[in-house]
């Protein structure tokens, strides 16, 4: 209303304003009363800009932009994070890609980008814009990654759809809050057309390698289609654009392949299998089984789910929750209201100081239950809301409940439906090791054969294999490979030292675990590899990577501040955060302005430039 009207009244007004901020809840905690004399204040000047052909006045100074933002955050917004917010808001521009890159660029420089998820195809978007000629290089046969692979029941986002978006191409189109993966996957395709990418894709190809020629500064990227034809292609420069959510990991079980019946991981859900009636199997129950078994539960006859280990969860009524039609009227029709409702989904997981997930030196850990005394209220808050959706059953309570600090592992998100489904008659939560596969069934460790028509396995992915299985080989032929060993790196997540003009998005050390959105992340990358590339071609230079101190410095101190985090905590096991020796190269610890200021420009004092 402040930007139809002109008049900051309106977040002035004490009476009418929102109460609290929750991550997912949209209503501020007004009452009814409240929001009811906000609508009825609203109603005549909505008409009255409708009748004046959507006219505006002046738009809001940046003092006051930042009043509003402090209005909906209901705190005060630091200064060091309004650069993140304003560039969020995109208030100044809306629906405008912008791109740091040169506007044209020389034809002989060319980059191969692997992978056309939504960073693949952000990456295409601004190599486009920029005239630089690329080629997109896809195993599947469409965009989207993990949402194209991804079509198990229940598979939806748990970030809201509205934030989970490119900041420049928003959608008011979203039929639910937290939209399923067809939805996802649609506004995917959707973007490629509209932005002239599907051209430059070769989908159902896989890269199988990729060399770094030092004598013409130019990489050649060996691919295979689906037929199996090879091809190599040149390219100035790589961008790896490969998410962790496409490769699965089966269980190392006995007996994997002697199951009689249908069985299949997650991402390959079999969809000529007609579950009805049957005795269904689900070994695992992280973020994919947590989604699978309510959706399933009322078609099976018996539905056994195996976890080994017990997640955290917090309530989010709207996880589930269609968007009503009011809301998309106004995310369609009302200047900036969508705007305005992405800083609302994006403000309370911001993770401004990070203060939650920090492990406080001082705090008595050795029961492993909290890191903090702000962690032990998360648990008990978490503790609280899980007892409540259980009720009297205490036996179930105890196998629900974790063994490892709040927010230790990625924390779901329950809307009733996940607690409710295993108080189902029909529904067994097995907390039992498996001792192996037989064809009848799953047997665990204290002997039982738990019977089964079908075995899915939601037992997660290869998230510590960055950029398996390519072989990636830079200057003097060393391997990426045997660079990182098992400890992938990256300075700022995106480039390493002997592997020029090489580029990473969603790299290691850059996964979220507190808050924000992975197309965030992304669009802070592709802003800084835009620039990189920009400077090759402007300089005419041959090479950028990282210097080898630049490098260093940058994973010693990203090894420091993730060693501080609640991630990294003994007591919390199991978890893909960790590899094989306990240590994570995964997550970024750093709070999302933090990351963007990083990556706003390049410090190229920071790289060999040759």
């Amino acid at each position: 209303m402040v930007h139809i009207t002109g008049d900051p009244s309106w977040i002035r007004d004490k009476e009418i304003k929102p109460q609290g901020l929750f991550l997912n809840i949209y209503d501020g905690f007004m009452s009814p009363e409240a929001q009811a004399k906000a609508r009825a204040r609203a109603l005549p000047h909505i008409l009255a800009f409708r009748d004046s052909g959507g006219e505006l006045p002046p738009p809001p100074s940046a003092e006051l932009v930042q009043e509003m933002m402090a209005f909906i955050g209901c705190a005060e917004i630091p200064d060091d994070t309004v650069p993140m917010m304003l560039s969020e808001l995109n208030l100044a521009a809306e629906g405008v890609p912008s791109s740091e890159a040169p506007p044209v660029a020389h034809g002989e420089f060319s980059v191969v980008v692997i992978g056309c998820g939504q960073s693949g195809l952000l990456a295409g978007i601004r190599l486009r814009e920029a005239g630089i000629p690329f080629t997109i290089i896809d195993k599947n046969a469409g965009p989207g990654g993990t949402w194209w692979e991804n079509s198990y029941p229940g598979a939806r986002v748990d970030v809201g759809s509205h934030f989970y978006c490119y900041s420049f191409e928003p959608a008011d189109h979203w039929t639910e809050y937290f939209s399923q993966h067809a939805e996802l996957r649609d506004y995917f395709v959707g973007v490629m057309h509209k932005y002239g990418i599907d051209e430059h894709c070769r989908f159902e190809t896989e890269v199988e390698a990729t060399t770094y020629d030092e004598a013409t500064g130019t990489w050649t990227v060996r691919v295979r289609a689906a037929d199996g034809t090879v091809d190599e292609l040149p390219a100035r420069a790589v961008i790896s654009a490969v998410g962790s959510l496409n490769r699965p990991k089966l269980p190392d079980i006995p007996g994997i392949d002697d199951f009689g019946g249908p069985s299949f991981h997650s991402i390959r859900w079999d969809h000529s299998v007609d579950v009805t009636g049957a005795r269904f199997a689900l070994v695992g129950a992280g973020a994919t089984g947590f989604q699978i078994a309510p959706t399933i539960a009322d078609q099976v006859e018996q539905l056994n789910v195996f976890q080994r280990t017990a997640q955290w969860m917090f309530p989010n009524p709207n996880y589930h929750e269609p968007v009503p039609a009011g809301m998309k009227w106004a995310i369609r029709h009302l200047p900036y209201f969508g705007r305005w409702f992405r800083f609302l989904i994006l403000w309370p997981g911001a993770g401004v100081d990070l203060s939650g997930p920090r492990i406080d030196p001082d705090w008595d850990d050795s029961d492993g239950l909290a890191v903090s005394q702000r962690n032990k209220s998360t648990r008990d808050f978490f503790l609280g809301f899980m007892a409540e959706q259980i009720g009297d059953d205490p036996d179930l309570l105890a196998r629900i409940t974790p063994d490892y600090p709040a927010t230790g592992k990625r924390t779901l998100q329950d809307n009733g439906s996940w607690l409710g489904c295993l108080k189902k008659d029909n529904v067994d939560l097995i907390r039992t090791g498996i001792e192996r596969i037989e064809a009848s069934g799953i047997r665990t460790t204290d002997g039982v054969l738990h019977e089964a028509d079908v075995i899915c396995y939601a037992t997660g992915f290869r998230h510590n294999d960055f950029l398996w299985p390519m072989e990636i080989t830079g200057r003097n032929g060393q391997t990426l490979r045997a660079f990182w060993g098992d400890e992938p790196a990256a300075y700022l997540g995106i480039t390493m030292p002997g592997f020029p003009n090489l580029f990473c998005m969603y790299g290691p050390g850059t996964n979220l675990a507190s808050g924000g959105s992975l197309i965030f992340h992304s669009e802070c990358q592709i802003a800084y590899i835009m620039q990189c590339i920009g400077k090759l071609i402007a300089d005419d230079l041959t090479s950028i990577e990282p210097t080898t101190e630049a490098y260093d410095t940058y994973v010693a101190e990203y090894r420091d501040e993730i060693g501080q985090m609640v991630w990294s905590h003994w007591a919390v096991k199991n978890t893909h955060y960790k590899n094989t020796k306990g240590d994570i190269h995964t997550l970024s610890p750093w709070p999302l302005h933090v990351y963007q200021s990083w990556t706003r420009t390049p410090d190229f004092e920071k790289f060999d430039l040759r």
